[in-house]
């Protein structure tokens, strides 16, 4: 019986070994273009709000503007990225916000909010990956998760993002709130992460 133990949990450990060598990423056509003409694609920040907010979510036009809209909602807890905290934090009074996620107390954040690394005008994609964004669990756990997303990182279309994001294994595509339909087909949100995807874009 223990040596059943050990090969089951030997196999399970080979398994979760690192590669000696990853498999090379495939080749992309940087050049690709698109075949047809993309409504709105003169302006990708109204292009990707008017996506956005075709999948449930919203897009606020500043700091004030994002702590009213929680304020309304009734969001009054919640974890802020350290690095984005003091240019927030003066708009924020009367909520209480912490600049370091407990995993203890996973239940007590109502909204996270955490940097990502680009959006997509195209689909209305928010982009996440570990090197950008400060805690995952902030990102992903409570029902409402802003994303600060720098201006110069929103791209037209998939084929720029990808080409810009480079090699980076760890990438996270959010279009909306997080949703299933695996229940009798019927489209539920807020099940799997979020239940409210808010974008806040800002310069630099």
């Amino acid at each position: 019986m223990a040596g059943d133990r050990e090969s089951i949990l030997g196999r399970v450990r080979a398994a979760l070994a690192p590669l000696a060598k990853r498999a090379a990423m495939p080749d992309y056509d940087a050049g690709l273009e698109l075949a047809r003409e993309r409504a709105g694609a003169g302006d990708p920040l109204a292009e990707f709000t008017e996506r956005l907010l075709a999948v449930n979510g919203e897009v606020v036009a500043d700091a004030a503007a994002l702590a009213a809209l929680l304020r309304t909602r009734g969001w009054t807890r919640g974890y802020c990225d350290p690095a984005l905290w003091p240019s927030l934090e003066p708009h924020f009074a009367g909520l209480t916000v912490e600049t370091s996620f407990d995993r203890a107390r996973v239940d007590d954040y109502q909204f996270g909010i955490t940097r990502a690394v680009g959006a997509i005008a195209e689909t209305g994609t928010i982009i996440l990956n570990d090197a950008t964004t400060s805690t995952r669990l902030g990102a992903l756990a409570p029902w409402a998760h802003v994303a600060v997303i720098p201006r110069r990182a929103l791209y037209g279309d998939l084929g720029q993002a990808v080409a810009a994001l480079g090699g980076d294994p760890n990438v996270i595509w959010c279009t909306g709130p997080s949703k299933t339909a695996d229940v009798e087909g019927i489209l539920i949100e807020g099940v799997h992460g979020p239940g409210a995807q808010i974008a806040l874009f800002v310069e630099g």
